[in-house]
């Protein structure tokens, strides 16, 4: 099932961002769910995480999410989980 993440940071959060990106990526390398990823964008800025999970069900991207260092270091302001199907790509 492929559920895609949509993840808001927090205003003024681009620090705690910097701070756990390279604990964020090596969970994204580690449980080997993530099919896409990337930050969400206003300019050069990041504001927020894309990342589309390839799981057993809703609840198993819940426990990926509540356990991304991101999420972990308090860095979103909201985070979405919607099931999605891929069409094209």
């Amino acid at each position: 099932m492929l559920i895609a993440l949509i993840a808001r940071d927090k205003p003024g959060a681009l620090q705690t961002r910097l701070d756990n990106r390279s604990a964020h990526l090596a969970y994204i390398e580690e449980t080997g769910v993530v099919s896409q990823a990337g930050p969400l964008l206003d300019g050069d800025a990041m504001i927020g995480s894309l990342v589309v999970l390839d799981v057993e069900d809703l609840a198993a991207a819940q426990s990926w999410a509540d356990n991304d260092p991101y999420a972990k270091a308090g860095l979103f302001q909201s985070v979405e989980l919607i099931p999605w199907k891929k069409v094209i790509g």
